[in-house]
């Protein structure tokens, strides 16, 4: 039973660990204000729920253009998209 239980917790540890995107890590002051990456985004049709600073990415829950729920990580310097999930 013990092993069970730690083969469940590896395996959902990788995965927690796999999910994070690799931004680059620009100096604070390269980055785009926050207010101004959300406008950006929501001007290219983003609804944002969420706006967060993960580790050195900006990180959007919403929906995009059409509709669909997205997660989206963008580069904090020049708001390229890193890593998406879109459901």
């Amino acid at each position: 039973m013990l092993k069970l239980i730690a083969v469940i917790a590896a395996i959902g540890f990788s995965g927690a660990a796999f999910a994070k995107a690799d931004c680059v890590a620009h100096p604070k002051d390269e980055w785009m204000k926050e207010s101004d990456a959300r406008a950006q985004l929501e001007g290219q049709g983003y609804k944002i729920k969420k706006f967060k600073i993960d580790g050195n990415c900006y990180e959007i829950y919403g929906s995009n253009k059409e509709g669909k729920k997205v997660e989206i990580y963008f580069d904090t310097k020049t708001l390229d998209v890193v890593k998406s999930e879109i459901d």
